[in-house]
């Protein structure tokens, strides 16, 4: 019994509900600072009050992937999430623009984001449930292809509503634009309608009939089965090793007066460290069935693909992370010849950054097309490795060109690398997880997402500082070398490619 191929429009309808979940991630990326700045905010406090997004993503996944695991009814495994995501998500989205508060705009994001990540990690693991290993490169390409579509209109929508609709882009101070709320009550209906077209349109194998397709078509997902368990002792030195590394950090960053947000890491250190000094008293009591226990166990008890793919999500997702941050401030200085924000040379870049930005989403959207035709002809590996050298060099581009508008040939290459790290390590991945553990195990390659990003926030500043004397434009060359090192580590991983 083998599980069978689907036919595209299938594909497609299983894909859609993508489409809403980027609408709010979306609209959430480039609208949010703008709310928090009309309530009050300082410039330097926004740092602070986007820490909600990656840690929430960081503890809502593995959670949603655990329990989705485990559930069967009659909406099927993971639809009951896609639907409950959806209909927080909604609700959210419409009340963050209507927040009165600073604080309470600040607590709408940690709920919105965490909405969005009910409905937003099933996705991946869907695509394992129901694809067999020859087209989940389709499938998770379809996925950036959506990915790619909601990006460029969500992201516009405020600028549509007021050039297209003459909705009011200014509002009295403390409060949020009509463009900006209007652009969410559309996300919120798009969100919600897209991912019940795939609540509707798509039928789920039950757990029995997953467990028959491993056996007989994916028996190489058996020696993924978890058989030894970590003793508490070693929880323990676990713990002492990583507390004392969290020491290390916090007394380097106090005693040579270094970046404060350097403390940042040092934090995380310590939550693992605790983290696993939880898990050890819980193996002490025989409560390895507790839901926090296999999360952590399942962490320490990764497939080798997994953990090679770590290294290779790692300099991927700094390099984005450098791109994201630091290419406003790049632009602006190098090619538009201001660093101040009061001038119109600053402002025509930061403009011109949106426009690049818009233009590397809607190149993935085309490029997910492309790289199933790469993965069939060179295997997944080398066209992770074509697709992440064209964004390193078109990073290191933005070094070289001197007009603005030649930056959008640079975008053709990063957008090219973003459509396959939103695909190609997940469909990698996918062939080497049980099906048992498909959704929590989705819900840990999160970490290495989150964790590179909150690095780079912790230690981007204090490098650009120190050794490119400030120069943002260094930054995205770091970024595009690291995207290149990101392809050339995926050669190392181990590909069920042809399962």
């Amino acid at each position: 019994m083998t599980k069978p191929q689907l036919s595209f429009l299938q594909i497609w309808n299983m894909c859609f509900g993508f489409l809403g979940i980027q609408f709010g991630f979306a609209l959430q990326n480039s609208n949010v600072s703008r709310i928090f700045q009309t309530l009050g905010a300082n410039v330097d406090d926004i740092p602070i009050l986007w820490i909600a997004a990656p840690v929430t993503g960081l503890l809502v996944q593995p959670l949603v992937g655990y329990y989705s695991d485990r559930t069967w009814n009659g909406l099927g495994r993971r639809r009951p999430y896609f639907l409950w995501g959806a209909i927080l998500s909604s609700l959210a989205l419409i009340a963050m623009p209507n927040s009165p508060t600073l604080w309470i705009a600040a607590g709408m994001l940690w709920i919105m984001d965490a909405s969005i990540n009910i409905s937003m990690e099933p996705f991946r693991a869907f695509v394992g449930d129901m694809l067999p290993n020859r087209q989940r490169t389709l499938g998770f390409a379809m996925q950036s292809f959506f990915i790619g579509i909601g990006a460029v209109v969500a992201s516009a929508l405020p600028w549509m509503m007021t050039n297209w609709f003459e909705v009011s882009n200014v509002a009295p101070a403390g409060e949020v634009p009509d463009s900006v709320k209007f652009a969410f009550y559309a996300g919120a209906a798009v969100f919600f309608a897209a991912v019940m077209w795939t609540v509707i349109s798509t039928k789920e194998y039950s757990p029995a009939e997953l467990e028959a397709f491993e056996k007989s078509g994916n028996s190489e997902h058996a020696a993924v089965a978890v058989e030894h368990r970590r003793t508490p002792a070693q929880y323990v030195s676990g713990a002492l090793n990583w507390g004392f590394a969290a020491l290390v950090i916090t007394a380097c960053v106090w005693g040579f007066a270094l970046d404060k947000q350097l403390y940042i890491l040092a934090g995380g250190c310590g939550v693992f460290a605790l983290l696993q000094l939880v898990v050890s008293n819980l193996a002490r009591q025989g409560k390895q069935d507790a839901m926090l226990y296999e999360i952590v166990d399942d962490l320490f008890h990764m497939p080798n693909t997994m953990k090679q793919l770590a290294l290779v999500q790692f300099f991927a997702w700094f390099a984005l992370f450098a791109m994201w941050i630091y290419t406003t401030s790049a632009v602006t200085e190098t090619h538009f010849g201001s660093s101040d924000p009061t001038t119109a040379a600053y402002n025509n870049g930061a403009d011109w950054v949106g426009v690049l930005f818009a233009s590397y989403n809607g190149f993935a959207a085309l490029a997910a097309f492309l790289i199933p035709v790469l993965a069939n002809r060179f295997g997944r590996r080398v066209a992770h490795l074509i697709c992440m050298v064209a964004g390193g060099l078109g990073l290191a581009s933005f070094l070289v060109i001197q007009d603005p508008t030649w930056l959008l040939l640079s975008m053709v290459g990063v957008g090219i690398a973003w459509a396959s790290i939103l695909s190609v390590p997940y469909a990698i991945l996918s062939g080497s997880l049980p099906s048992s553990k498909m959704g929590v195990y989705m819900g840990i390659f999160n970490f290495f997402i989150v964790i590179p990003q909150i690095l780079a926030a912790s230690i981007l500043g204090f490098m650009v500082r120190t050794f490119f004397d400030g120069q943002a434009i260094y930054a995205l060359l770091l970024g595009g070398l690291f995207m290149v090192i990101s392809g050339l580590v995926t050669l190392r991983v181990e590909d069920n490619d042809h399962a």
